[in-house]
């Protein structure tokens, strides 16, 4: 419990700095709601995100667009242009500039603790470079997680990496695995899977199993995250001050297609460059 405390005590100390100004170099911007201000630090480790964040801001994009898709313990979501005065049902979420931002994952240093300000992206299966959206975002609202939970999900984490090693493996063989299926090979095809099975455990040795450490471990059984997303996506930056409002949106209603019922406007501004 003390520890718990400290953790939460150094979590205030440190926005307390940030919002002091002293010496302060960080870049913050804030996002205004019709539920209050939240206000977030960007990162200086993610200079390609940070750049185009405050590229999209000074040109207004932002403005007028929608926390489109919101999910309780989890996150909420932002950045389409397409959705400024979407009608309602309009299905939202695939917009974008017309362009990516390369992945910039900073793990395990910046992960998806609450509060997390983090880049959407289209799945590993288009998208394997994990190349971030060029507008939408996400803060990570979470949940808390026992020590119990977190040993589990490391190893289905681990398990994850496994599947995601053979899978590229197999990509790579694509052509060789074909010839075979053509062949009706099937003695070449399971000689083949055996030695990507092999390959897999070999690379899999080398890569680790997916650990938490011990800030991600404090963070995730005091203030809650949302662990499962880290190393997946790019996380630059974190809210600073609105815990009050980042609360308040989560808790909304919203409809089958987690889109808040009423409309959740947002304008954002540079507080300090």
């Amino acid at each position: 419990m003390i520890r718990s405390l400290l953790y939460i005590l150094i979590l205030i100390l440190i926005n307390m700095s940030c919002s002091s100004g002293n010496g302060d170099k960080n870049t913050y911007v804030k996002i205004e709601t019709d539920y209050g201000v939240i206000t977030l630090k960007l990162y200086d480790e993610t200079p390609l995100h940070k750049e185009n964040f405050i590229k999209l801001i000074k040109e207004g994009a932002y403005n007028g667009t929608l926390f489109h898709r919101v999910i309780k313990d989890f996150m909420i979501q932002g950045g389409d242009p397409t959705s400024v005065n979407a009608p309602a049902g309009k299905s939202l979420g695939m917009g974008g500039p017309g362009y990516t931002i390369p992945a910039e994952i900073v793990f395990p240093t910046h992960f998806h603790k609450k509060g997390a300000l983090a880049a959407a992206r289209t799945g590993d299966d288009v998208n394997p470079g994990k190349e971030s959206s060029g507008s939408q975002f996400y803060i990570v609202t979470g949940k808390v997680f026992s020590g119990g939970n977190l040993v589990s999900l490391e190893n289905s984490l681990t398990k994850q990496r496994e599947t995601r090693i053979f899978n590229r493996l197999v990509g790579e063989h694509k052509s060789e695995i074909m010839q075979l299926r053509r062949n009706r090979d099937n003695e070449g095809l399971y000689e083949l899977q055996e030695k990507l099975i092999a390959e897999t455990k070999e690379r899999l040795q080398e890569e680790g199993p997916f650990v938490f450490t011990d800030l991600q471990r404090e963070a995730y059984t005091t203030v809650g995250g949302a662990p499962h997303l880290d190393g997946e996506y790019t996380v630059f930056g974190e809210v600073v001050e609105g815990w009050d409002v980042l609360d308040k949106i989560e808790n909304v209603k919203t409809d089958t297609k987690d889109r808040p019922k009423t409309d959740i406007k947002m304008k954002i501004e540079i507080v300090r460059e």
